[in-house]
């Protein structure tokens, strides 16, 4: 049992996502102390039927079939998107101004517009104690949250390099069915901003320097795909008959580019190179990220999620890069779940997500990343998406 005031949360979607932060909000009081207690209240989809088999199987106290109807009730503190990024905007920006906090997941929105005016009514909102935080869930992984600490413990030095990969291989069967993530008009992108994004906020967020400029190439391999099919996962088997209807892909299936750094509180930017596609066989979820400093330099690869790969000049500089495994309990989050060695996983990211945003909104202030953080992600990929329809030409962020 617990003293601390409720926090009634009301999510909006619950597929992949929705699945993911359930697991969140309804694990992270059970091995965090928190000021508030997340309440899973109300669930709200469109589908009747659907969002009662999931509030159901998910732990849902109640649900609606229209989204606005939360922003009405007295007994919802907080509003979770959980929906293709067209709804992002009009979601987070009724909520905050209902006086809802908001969690959003990434990327914020479908164009930087869009962005903008969900952050002005976020700061706006912040001035009356409500809150909104953008879900970009790997600041969360230890690995990355203690490669994090050491860039701003000095330890790398001065930085020189950034490298940041993405690579999955979900889409690569030409017949896996079309799903919103390949309708430019819902997901507003697509390797690009779909995993792209994560990449460019861990790498602007460890290295502590902001993007100020990219060259970049876009790529669309597969045109069309079947309408109909089995989706499994992310992706599936669709319909691969001669007559069976296909639907067009408007989005980019793989996103390249190079990119200057603006150096922080360091004198010179670091130079950095992305890729992202969803077409890389073999890789299932390689969220990748080297940093090369004066000093030293450290390496993540999120198939090995528990570890971080870490080189110091200074220490047998023959010796390569070492591997810390990231479970002592001195580590980011590490100490809360099992004993040393142990292992955490792709979800434990969402719950410490929620940790740091109940914490947060407990002790008033503002959570990271804000979705001004989520701003400028989101003017990257638009920068991204400039350079690459002028022939790579370089592009200011």
């Amino acid at each position: 049992m617990t003293t601390a005031k409720p926090l009634r949360v009301g999510m909006v979607g619950y597929a992949f996502m929705g699945a993911a932060h359930s697991h969140a909000w309804r694990t992270a009081p059970r091995f965090f102390d928190l000021p508030l207690d997340p309440q899973l209240t109300a669930l709200s989809g469109r589908n009747d039927d659907g969002v009662r088999a999931a509030a159901r199987k998910l732990g849902w106290g109640s649900v609606e079939t229209d989204w606005r109807r939360l922003l009405e009730r007295d007994d919802i503190d907080l509003i979770d998107i959980c929906t293709p990024g067209n709804t992002h905007a009009e979601i987070a920006i009724a909520a905050l101004e209902a006086g809802k906090h908001v969690l959003c997941e990434k990327p914020l929105a479908n164009s930087v517009a869009e962005a903008e005016r969900m952050t002005d009514a976020a700061q706006a909102a912040a001035e009356r104690g409500v809150f909104s935080m953008c879900g970009f869930s790997y600041r969360r992984t230890p690995a990355l949250a203690l490669a994090k600490r050491m860039v701003e413990e000095g330890r790398l030095g001065t930085i020189r390099h950034v490298r940041a990969q993405y690579l999955q291989d979900w889409l690569s069967d030409e017949n896996a069915p079309m799903t919103w993530r390949l309708d430019k008009s819902k997901s507003g992108s697509g390797s690009l901003g779909d995993i792209g994004a994560h990449s460019i906020d861990a790498a602007q967020w460890v290295a502590g320097q902001q993007i100020t400029g990219v060259s970049a190439l876009l790529e669309t391999f597969v045109h069309e795909r079947p309408l109909a099919g089995d989706l499994v996962g992310l992706g599936g088997h669709g319909d691969a008959g001669a007559a069976a209807p296909r639907g067009t892909v408007t989005v980019d299936d793989a996103a390249i580019f190079s990119a200057r750094f603006d150096g922080g509180a360091t004198s010179a930017g670091a130079v950095g190179v992305f890729e992202a596609t969803r077409f890389a066989l073999g890789r299932k979820n390689a969220m990748r990220l080297e940093v090369n400093g004066t000093k030293a330099s450290l390496a993540f690869d999120f198939e090995e999620m528990n570890v971080l790969s870490f080189y110091d000049a200074a220490e047998a500089p023959d010796a390569g890069f070492r591997r810390i495994f990231v479970t002592e309990p001195e580590h980011p989050y590490a100490g809360n779940w099992w004993p040393t060695g142990h292992g955490l996983g792709y979800e434990h990211g969402f719950t410490h997500q929620v940790v740091d945003l109940v914490t947060a909104i407990g002790a008033g202030e503002q959570p990271s990343p804000s979705f001004a953080d989520a701003l400028q992600v989101q003017k990257v990929l638009a920068a991204v998406e400039g350079s690459a329809a002028e022939s790579s030409r370089w592009q200011k962020v």
